[in-house]
């Protein structure tokens, strides 16, 4: 059983949280039903070694209620839980998929582009307050940038794409440059401390992806037709998105900044998705769409005889 301890700590804190609250006598009957278990139940001993090992790696903390014996992850700060639930899920499907070798050819992932080449060097980075150099090409310039340096400040994953966010040291602003254009990277020696009055949770707030810096905040109102509705409520576009149902649509609203990514993410959803307000945004939704249809119009469809 020693081999499968991650796993197993994996199991517990993903047992609980589907749970909400669970006794350990349910806890113990779904252990056995389990694969890690081979059949056997889980001592009183290796039980609680789990939990504080679980607790330790995903920094959390299981309480237990003393009217009810019931188990629970008790609740954090908000932005911590959210990456603790991203770990977990990550640690599952890892775990899941480790041992589903067997049918490997029917299981298809999705690829996340340089996170294994340059995300542990960011993420060192970020734990030692230490300058990264490296050298970058965006795909808008034909040469790259060579020996940039910034501090980093923090990381972000967006459409399936790592970036880190820091000060410029030569251009002393903040940036945002994608893992994956990154090349010849490096850990300097150089420390730095982050500004005390700069938030990563606050600098993110109003803005959907990647790019924070175009404009004032803008109150956005979006008619979405009511099967691409329950959609947004699945997995809202932004956290300040709130609904007006009706029979056949709803109205979501938002407060955000109307951004690149935003503009692209909604242009995405075809005729499910109408922009009301702003006119800013509604005028860049109109402008992107007659251009790809005058782009349609020059290239007719010519039927095959």
């Amino acid at each position: 059983m020693a081999s499968n301890k991650p796993s197993r700590y994996i199991w517990l804190v993903d047992t609980i949280r589907r749970h909400r609250r669970i006794t350990r006598a349910e806890i113990d009957r779904l252990w056995e039903m389990s694969s890690l278990s081979n059949g056997q139940p889980m001592s009183r001993r290796t039980f609680y070694n789990t939990k504080t090992a679980a607790e330790e790696a995903f920094d959390i903390i299981i309480s237990c209620d003393p009217i009810t014996y019931e188990y629970y992850i008790s609740d954090g700060d908000e932005h911590r839980e959210s990456i603790n639930n991203w770990l977990l899920n990550s640690a599952a499907t890892n775990d899941l998929i480790t041992t589903a070798r067997d049918i490997a050819s029917r299981v298809f992932l999705e690829e996340v582009p340089s996170a294994r080449e340059h995300l542990p060097l960011v993420l060192d980075s970020l734990r030692r307050n230490t300058a990264l150099r490296f050298d970058y090409h965006p795909y808008t310039r034909s040469l790259p940038t060579k020996g940039v340096v910034i501090e980093p400040y923090f990381t972000k994953i967006f459409n399936q794409r790592w970036y880190v966010v820091g000060r410029n040291t030569k251009d002393d602003k903040i940036k945002t440059y994608a893992l994956d254009r990154m090349s010849n990277s490096a850990q300097l020696t150089d420390t730095y401390e982050m500004p005390a009055e700069f938030s990563p949770a606050e600098y993110l707030k109003d803005a959907f992806g990647i790019v924070v810096d175009m404009g004032e905040v803008k109150r956005i109102r979006l008619r979405v037709e009511s099967t691409q509705a329950k959609y947004f409520r699945a997995l809202p576009l932004h956290p300040s998105q709130q609904e007006m149902i009706t029979d056949r649509y709803s109205i979501f609203e938002y407060k955000m900044r109307v951004t690149y990514d935003l503009i692209e993410e909604l242009l995405k959803y075809g005729p499910q998705v109408t922009v009301i307000e702003p006119k800013s945004l509604r005028a860049a939704i109109v402008d992107s769409l007659t251009r790809s249809l005058a782009n349609y119009n020059k290239l007719p469809l010519k039927e095959k005889s």
